[in-house]
């Protein structure tokens, strides 16, 4: 087009039906981005489709120019795959998925198309155009639908003729149908369905249910009784495959999530759901009405198939509530509740900072072996993790590993948060993580500086130099003031702990997924060199051990290989544990004796050292409570009223957050404590798929996924 139009007269007179493919299309595109506007107003938009409808009435040649057009377009395009595809994955692939995303994101589509898909994003690329979709008035949509519905086609058989419009309604429903059907028999979701929903036999059902609605609509039309009848069997069949779908989910709540499977569970869902919007737009009495409807739901559909961080979000969330929960179950035993918990809380943190004190003589020692740059970060982070493991076998405790599963666990509380008490049961894990983390920083710091110091004095009296030389001693004192990048890299510090509880739960997770624990037990190959009793100690111990140990030396290595490859790219990264920090500090105050204590960089250091502790517990804990949140899909106004709860026992009884109260206490500290009404849930009514009883196997998981990601 040489000039662009600017009335609805000029995009009339613009149509040539004998124009090329990629011209006709491109005339398509200019005309509703024409009818969008440059401001995107959905009333601008209405007026503008209106004088549109108005220029075509009164032009003489216009019925013959469009109706050649429109015939041309129709016998180009296929608007059946459109309707019941578009916006799903080709493959029920979720790296396949992945991939095609990132191509339409990174390749322009062009015109000349005969994928009505690929047309349809070229048409409506704008969220706006969903919008004025939606609110086209009854009397536009009339006279849109008597340009736009095409002639009957001739009967197959005696009866009334089905439209050009119902004929592709009847084709998209059936490709939609038989995908749903192919969906429901795929390896990955049989076998996981419940027996009940297999001998059900629904997907075998789906395609003579819809040749038997597809014969009835062919014979005696649409809003016959007999059409009515085999439609509403239809839908109930729909409806028994998304629960037989449903039942996957107990499976995963047991046996572990896999992406690829959530991700064809969606697609089924949302199949299911496209199957139903399709005959209600067939059998609707206001049919113009609900295909602008139907068109308006493409439009969002299709922003969100461009995604690629929904597709991350749907396909990855029910795996980051199922990691939220590995951490949670295995966070309980580090929360203290009473005070013979306390007291072993200080125990065994004393253990473990009594194994993190030889843990610095290692670092130290492996410092002194001038090993390049990656060699000295993984012969660090081995001795991390080789430290980590034997605080986990012996039972210690590691205060700032404790977040990062702790928070889960106390989240994990937050299920019902519908009544007062709920709410006040949350508030007293608060307090029990609390004081928990000052029990174990206390233990661990309280037991490292005498095993660093009495290692040093050792050392110094065996080989006449203590564990640091002076120039060392002075650079850890150098490198943790307080003014410098200390706290810096204790906030990254703990960004690795929170990281190591996620790589935890992802690979006990993979682990529960593939029965690796029950192929240990059986599996010919490992009871014959194991012998069956040992073949199933390993298999019990890994099932119970395996979050762990993954946790363990993933933190290890992170610890001693992250610095080295900051340093590798020039951002001089380091880490900041604190029960690390305080051991080196203490080996060089041994170094350089009582004359350090005068020194103004020696307490700056200390300030820092302190402080590290705080940051790494609240970096890592922060990260694992929002994880945990998301997981549970607690409200912005439930959040509040556990705010609120919080801010009452701080004022009424503060020292809880320190020691455990006795029962009436902590009755007392609760008295009158003003909570928010409870967050009655979302006004929109639950899907149908949903059982009946709330408390079903894998009810949970299917509600997390049907939640949108945040």
């Amino acid at each position: 087009m040489p000039q662009t139009p600017q009335t609805a007269a000029d995009w009339l007179a613009a149509l040539d039906p004998d124009a090329g493919l990629a011209e006709r299309h491109l005339w398509l595109i200019g005309l509703v981005d024409w009818l969008r506007g440059p401001s995107a107003d959905v009333p601008a938009t209405l007026k503008r489709v209106e004088a549109l409808l108005d220029a075509a009435d009164a032009a003489p040649d216009w019925p013959a120019r469009w109706g050649a057009w429109w015939q041309r377009f129709r016998d180009t395009v296929d608007l059946a795959p459109l309707l019941a595809d578009f916006g799903f994955a080709s493959k029920s692939v979720f790296l396949t998925e992945l991939g095609h995303r990132i191509r339409r994101k990174l390749l322009p589509t062009s015109p000349l198309t005969t994928d009505m898909a690929d047309l349809f994003g070229l048409l409506f690329s704008h969220p706006h155009d969903g919008r004025w979709l939606r609110a086209l008035p009854p009397r536009l949509l009339q006279r849109l639908a008597h340009w736009l519905d095409a002639p009957p086609a001739p009967a197959e058989a005696a009866g009334p003729a089905m439209s050009g419009w119902e004929q592709t309604l009847s084709d998209a429903l059936a490709f939609c149908v038989g995908q749903i059907s192919a969906a429901g028999f795929t390896p990955e979701l049989r076998v996981r369905m419940s027996p009940e929903a297999r001998a059900g036999r629904t997907f075998q059902s789906l395609g003579m249910a819809f040749e038997a609605h597809r014969q009835a609509v062919q014979a005696q039309g649409v809003g016959s009784a007999a059409a009515r009848a085999e439609e509403a069997r239809l839908r109930h069949l729909l409806d028994e495959a998304r629960h037989a779908a449903y039942t996957v989910y107990a499976h995963l709540e047991e046996h572990g999530i896999s992406v690829g499977v959530v991700f064809r569970l969606r697609q089924l869902r949302e199949r299911v759901l496209r199957a139903k919007a399709l005959l209600d737009c067939l059998h609707a009495p206001q049919r113009p009405r609900a295909t602008a409807q139907l068109l308006g739901q493409l439009v969002q559909v299709g922003r969100e198939s461009r995604s690629i961080r929904a597709l991350i979000g749907h396909s990855t969330q029910l795996t980051a509530a199922r990691v939220a929960e590995r951490s949670a179950e295995s966070g309980e035993h580090y929360i203290t509740r009473n005070w013979a918990d306390y007291r072993l809380m200080l125990l065994r943190a004393g253990g473990g900072g009594a194994v993190l004190g030889f843990t610095t003589w290692f670092k130290f020692l492996l410092g002194g072996v001038a090993l390049s740059a990656f060699w000295g970060g993984l012969a660090a982070g081995l001795n991390y993790a080789a430290a980590f493991v034997l605080i986990q076998m012996l039972h210690f405790t590691v205060a700032t590993k404790q977040p990062a599963v702790t928070a889960p666990a106390m989240v994990a509380k937050l299920k019902d948060l519908h009544s007062r008490e709920s709410v006040l049961r949350f508030v007293d894990e608060v307090a029990h993580l609390f004081r928990s983390q000052v029990a174990a920083i206390a233990g661990n710091l309280l037991a490292v500086v005498p095993v660093v110091v009495g290692l040093s004095l050792a050392l110094w009296a065996l080989t006449g130099a203590p564990m640091l030389t002076e120039a060392k001693a002075r650079h850890v004192l150098d490198a943790h003031q307080l003014l410098g990048p200390t706290l810096l890299f204790a906030a990254g510090t703990g960004l690795l702990l929170f990281a190591s509880s996620i790589v935890a739960g992802w690979v006990e997770n993979w682990f529960v997924l593939h029965k690796l624990d029950s192929a240990i037990e059986h599996h010919p190959a490992f009871t014959r060199r194991l012998g069956a009793a040992r073949a199933q100690r390993w298999g019990r111990f890994l099932r119970t051990h395996i979050s762990g140990l993954t946790a363990n030396v993933s933190l290890g290595l992170m610890l001693g290989l992250v610095p080295a490859v900051a340093a590798f790219f020039g951002l001089g990264g380091e880490v900041r544990h604190v029960t690390l920090v305080t051991g080196q500090m203490a080996a060089a105050v041994v170094t350089l004796g009582p004359a350090v204590l005068l020194e103004g960089a020696f307490w700056s250091a200390l300030l820092a050292t302190l402080l590290v502790g705080p940051v790494n517990l609240a970096v890592s804990f922060y990260l694992a409570f929002r994880l945990a949140l998301k997981a549970q899909g607690v409200s912005d106004v439930n959040r509040q009223r556990i705010q609120a709860a919080i801010r009452h026992r701080l004022r009424r009884a503060p020292r809880s957050f320190v020691w455990p109260l006795d029962a009436r206490e902590a009755q007392a500290a609760d008295a009158g404590a003003d909570i928010p009404p409870a967050d009655p849930g979302p006004e929109t009514p639950v899907p149908d798929d949903e059982p009946a009883a709330p408390d079903a196997p894998g009810h949970r998981l299917a509600q997390i996924e049907r939640r949108p990601p945040e």
